[in-house]
This record gives structure tokens, C-alpha cells and sequence, in this order.
């Protein structure tokens, strides 16, 4: 090896000439798995089950112009100037609206708006976790959590889930063992309405529970709910916010409820928190952008958003249901998965021996895509699993796709007979939530 300061050798010309100079927290990010896919699956001949993208046809693209167009007109030097780091007050009031169907009672001062509730996400882990700082978070997780945790070198301990979501008592045991070794519990990060990556969500009668646990505990709770509007049968369930608002702070978005384009998310979080997330947010982006802000209040203010929200349920539902119908009559024996009541996602369990990260190359071959289970752990497991995504194709790409996965794993299971595990090892351990079977 070089000395400091001395140039590279000729054979280290190819290695990144700033490898020395990167903080030792870049160790931890690294492109996921699922970004990785979207060149190939997004390819008009591959059937993507893969990715989370919102339906948006069903927008109202005409009168949604027209009001962009009248907004820049009326309010374009407001519009298109910088702003305050808090966001747009009239905003944080229509947010306020929105969460008071989940039950929660909110003042838009504690409303912080954010570039997408990654961004979020991403300052929640910034103002609370130091290096080696313990996340607990449902196994699986929402991939993009993963990343910001591990961006910031937290240590992630997976809590088992079933079909009605987080388990209270591996949540017990798994505090427990994270202070058996001494580390510190920051907070447990939840999906708790129609899980990404599972489809399942957490049952009203442990919700109670999961908060009362993690408060003896000392340990803060954050709680992401991306899709919590969109239950197929119009159920709203009751956010963990509105039981606890002292010690839960509450993500939320627009991405999947209106358009993912306009990067416009939030955070509620108690007082306090709330002036740390400000001044991180101003270190950020120095301020939301003001347009896209102003595009979703607009929105609301004029649109049948609500309307919106059903039209969105309907079309989600239709494709939920052509997914389960499509599961039901090709899988093979053995295959299970998860049946959603909302959101986008099944999670797909396959026989001991398959490995679904070995076996997406093939997929793609046969012109299928979906995402790994394994770029939903940060401990190595889910190569048993798989997600798929039904809110993108329309229901008879749907089916078309699952029947192509079906064919691929028949074949891997029959290679899986003929010459042993397809990733050369076997695996054992929990992997996810208990299925609905078919």
C-alpha cells in the first residue's frame, strides 16, 4: 500500500482515486438492490413486478395543468421563490386535516415538510443515531429505511412479524437482548398500515401493546404510513400518533396518495424533536421547493382529493385481486404469500432450497421481474422471499408475469430436486411474516 499523500501504483489506477479520502460512514451505503434492477425491468418486453410506482394514470391530468398553470400565473413570485425550512403554513394546516382521519389531533407548527418522507426519515436518523446506535425495525423492512440507518452506521435488530404484523413479544425479546449487550435502543422504526415489504399491517389490538412496550423501554417510536388512505375497503386504522404523540414521530407522504414526482412528505414529531428536525432540514435543502409545496395545497384545495384517494383504492384493489387470482392458479405446490388489505405489495415465501436472489437473473431471462427479499434485511435473510408489486401494470400484465414467475420456479424447483439448493446452501430461520396461503 501507498503511503499518504504518495501517488497509486500503476496496477491501482482503476480503484476510486478518492477511496482514502471518504468518510468511514460511506462504508455503509451502497446501491440497493431493487435501484439496481429498474434498467432491466424496465424494459417494455419484461413484466416488472419489481418496483412501487403509483398508478398515475388516474389522475385528473388536464385539470391538474390547468391549476399548475394558474398557480405560476397568480402566485409564480411566490411560487418559484426560496422559502421557510418548516414549509408552507397553508400546507402544514391541509396536512393537519389529513391526519385527523387517522385520529390524530395536530398543530401545523409541529408539521415539519420535507423533500418526500425519505427525506424524513433521513433527519430522523441523522438528529437521533450515532455510530452503533441500535434501530429496531419489522423484519422485513422498507428498503430505503435500511439505507438511511445504515448511511449513519446504526446496527438494525430485525423484530419478527405474522399476519397481523409486529409481534409485541419478539419486540420484548428483542429489547431485551439489545440491552443484555449494553448497546443503546434509539427507536423502533414501523410500517404499520399494509407493510413494504410484507402487505400485512398491524392489528388494532396490538397497537396499544407495541407503544406501552416501547415506552417502559425508553425507546422513541417512528412510525412511516405512506399508505395508510388506501385500504381496500376504506378502512382508516388508528395511528400509533394519535395514542402517543410524546413519544412517536409520524411520517407521512404524498408519493402514493397524490404524485411521487413532486417529492412532497412530512414528519410530525413532539415539539422539541420537531426544532432539531428544522435546523437539520436547513442544513439539507436549506428549504423545501416552494412550487411543489404549492402544487399539492393547491390540489387540495380545489381537487376531490378524497375522490382521488377512492379511485386510487379501486384500481389498487383490482390489481391486488388479479395478482392473488393469477398466485392461486399458477403457483406451484409449496409457494405461499402474503394476502394484502391495502398498498402495494405481496410477500412471496418459496420452498427450502430456492433462492430468489440466485434465481432473478433467470426471471429476467424469461421476461419477469420482481425484488429479492434479501435487499429487505440488513442480517442477511430473506433469500427465501420475494416482493412482488402489483400497483403499476395493468391486471393482465399482471397475470401474464406471475404465470412467467410460476414457469421459473418450476424449473427451480425441479433443478432444486435434480441437483440441490440453488444458492448452494440451505436456509433456515424466520423470514418473514406468516403467509396467507392459497
Amino acid at each position: 500500500m501507498n503511503a499518504p499523500g504518495q501517488p497509486a501504483k500503476q496496477g491501482a489506477r482503476s480503484l476510486d482515486p478518492h477511496l482514502r479520502r471518504y468518510a468511514a460512514r460511506t462504508a455503509g451505503m451502497t446501491a440497493s438492490e431493487i435501484r439496481a434492477l429498474f434498467a432491466v425491468a424496465s424494459r417494455p418486453e419484461v413484466v416488472s413486478l419489481a418496483g412501487g410506482m403509483p398508478h398515475l394514470a388516474a389522475l385528473p391530468m388536464d385539470s391538474l395543468a390547468a391549476e399548475i398553470g394558474d398557480l405560476v400565473a397568480t402566485e409564480g413570485l411566490v411560487a418559484l421563490q426560496y422559502g421557510s425550512a418548516h414549509g408552507v403554513p397553508e400546507l402544514r394546516e391541509q396536512i393537519c386535516d389529513i391526519m385527523a382521519l387517522e385520529g390524530i389531533r395536530a398543530h401545523p407548527d409541529d408539521v415539519v415538510v420535507t423533500v418526500g418522507s425519505q427525506m424524513a426519515l433521513d433527519m430522523v436518523t441523522r438528529i437521533f443515531c450515532d455510530p452503533g446506535d441500535v434501530v429496531l425495525a419489522e423484519g422485513p423492512s422498507y428498503v430505503g429505511a435500511l439505507g438511511s440507518f445504515a448511511a449513519y452506521q446504526a446496527q438494525v435488530v430485525h423484530v419478527a412479524m405474522d399476519a397481523d404484523g409486529l409481534v409485541p413479544q419478539a419486540l420484548r425479546e428483542a429489547l431485551a437482548a439489545v440491552e443484555r449487550t449494553g448497546k443503546r435502543v434509539k427507536f423502533l422504526y414501523t410500517i404499520p398500515n399494509f407493510h413494504n415489504p410484507a402487505g400485512v399491517t398491524l392489528a388494532v389490538s396490538r397497537r396499544a401493546e407495541v407503544l406501552e412496550i416501547c415506552a417502559r423501554h425508553g425507546v422513541l417510536v417512528v412510525e412511516d404510513n405512506p399508505y395508510g388512505l388506501l385500504g381496500f375497503d376504506g378502512q382508516i386504522y388508528p395511528a400509533l400518533r394519535a395514542s402517543d404523540p410524546d413519544n412517536v414521530v409520524y411520517l407521512g407522504s404524498f408519493s402514493k396518495t397524490f404524485a411521487a414526482g413532486l417529492r412532497v412528505g412530512w414528519a410530525l414529531a413532539p415539539h422539541a424533536v420537531r426544532e432539531k428536525l428544522v435546523l437539520a432540514a436547513e442544513s439539507a435543502t436549506l428549504c423545501p421547493p416552494t412550487l411543489n409545496q404549492m402544487v399539492v395545497s393547491r390540489y387540495l384545495a380545489t381537487q376531490d382529493w378524497k375522490g382521488q384517494i377512492k379511485t386510487y383504492r379501486e384500481a389498487y384493489r383490482d390489481r391486488r385481486d388479479a395478482m392473488i387470482s393469477a398466485l392461486e392458479q399458477h403457483m406451484p405446490d409449496g409457494v405461499t404469500w402474503t394476502k394484502p388489505d391495502g398498498g402495494f405489495y405481496v410477500w412471496l415465501t418459496v420452498p427450502e432450497g430456492i433462492d430468489t436472489k440466485a434465481m432473478l437473473p433467470r426471471a429476467v431471462t424469461q421476461r419477469v421481474a420482481y425484488a429479492s427479499g434479501t435487499g429487505f434485511y440488513a442480517d442477511g435473510l430473506g433469500s427465501r422471499q420475494m416482493r412482488l408489486s402489483y400497483c403499476y401494470p395493468t391486471p393482465e400484465r399482471i397475470r401474464e408475469g406471475v404465470r412467467r414467475l410460476a414457469h421459473v420456479l418450476e424449473d427451480e424447483m425441479q433443478l432444486h430436486l435434480t441437483f440441490g439448493p440453488t444458492s448452494g446452501r440451505a436456509v433456515s430461520g424466520p423470514q418473514g411474516p406468516s403467509p396467507d396461503t392459497a
